[in-house]
């Protein structure tokens, strides 16, 4: 679970990232600039690659990612309820 608790932070420094990727055709870049704009998950895709996260675990080669995101309220007091996890893997 991730808390943005400072969105335009967040997306400024998607849009740093953004404009100082080489790589990145200019029309590509204003079209994920908007993204990012409008969907604070498209902003922190843009600052977290995957192969970042696994890439240096033993064992582990990536072989496809992809994000996905929803709003839902977090206590972080609230027990854990490890069958709803279970439940969700099958």
């Amino acid at each position: 679970m991730l808390e943005i608790t400072e969105p335009d932070e967040l997306i400024r420094a998607a849009w740093a990232r953004i404009e100082n990727d080489e790589l990145m055709p200019q029309e590509e870049r204003d079209q994920a600039a908007q993204a990012v704009s409008r969907d604070e998950a498209e902003a922190v895709a843009y600052l977290i690659d995957p192969l970042d996260l696994v890439g240096g675990v033993p064992g582990v080669v990536l072989a496809q990612a992809s994000w996905s995101s929803e709003l839902a309220e977090y206590d972080p007091d609230a027990a854990w309820d490890e069958e709803e996890e279970d439940d969700d893997v099958d």
